[in-house]
């Protein structure tokens, strides 16, 4: 008879990953970067368990939006009042929070629930090639995208 394994919330062991999107599409980053955080690159996933890494993100402002995305994609959000809809082009938030691109765009790939938000905040997003964790001695990871 053979047995389930399922993880434990303690015996999970993260490694800290260092990503480079300079000329990475938005797109593909970000769903590479979802299966790291889930933890879906590891044998030991189990769904109702974080067992993901945590992801630095360095130089956010090098990612590329392909074809027309750039002038013609809209970053929407509404207050929850009549008229409250503010609409943002990528190219606005590219040159002001390059960050936060890449963020929103890992957030909507993760689920939407409690778990989801345990795994967003093991995302940290750097405009520049400088990030302050030497301390975890993050390895530095090469995605094939």
């Amino acid at each position: 008879m053979q047995n389930t394994y399922m993880a434990k919330p303690q015996s999970v062991e993260r490694n800290w990953y260092v990503i480079d999107a300079t000329g990475k599409p938005l797109g593909r980053l970000a769903s590479e970067v979802a299966k790291i955080l889930t933890g879906k690159t590891k044998p030991i996933y189990t769904p109702h368990v974080d067992t993901g890494d945590y992801c630095i993100i360095i130089n956010a402002e090098k990612v590329v939006l392909t074809g027309k995305k750039l002038n013609q994609k809209l970053y929407r959000h509404y207050s929850g009042y009549p008229g409250g809809l503010k609409e943002t082009p990528y190219r606005v938030l590219m040159e002001k929070k390059p960050e936060f691109v890449i963020y929103e765009a890992v957030k909507g790939m993760l689920p939407k629930n409690k778990l989801g938000r345990q795994m967003i905040k093991k995302l940290k997003v750097y405009k520049g090639s400088e990030h302050k964790h030497e301390a975890q001695k993050p390895q530095p990871l090469e995605l094939h995208i």
